[in-house]
């Protein structure tokens, strides 16, 4: 009995290793790929990378020509 459970083992160790060494490896997540913060536009809502977003008094802007529309005094 213990000489099967032996051979059992050895096997499935044996098939596991070679499932391991023959499946396809996975791509580790690069830093690029990993979300990044997002902000909301002051002027239309719109959320968008804080990296593409223009910032004026702690207000965030998607574009150059929200920023200056949110700017202009409302009269």
């Amino acid at each position: 009995m213990t000489r099967l459970l032996f051979w059992i083992i050895l096997f499935g160790l044996a098939y596991w290793l070679w499932r391991k060494a023959t499946r396809p490896q996975q791509p580790t997540p690069r830093a690029e790929e990993q979300a990044e913060p997002m902000v909301r536009c002051a002027h239309c809502g719109v959320h968008v990378p804080r990296a593409s977003a223009l910032q004026h008094e702690q207000r965030w802007y998607c574009s150059q020509a929200h920023l200056q529309q949110d700017s202009k005094p409302h009269g």
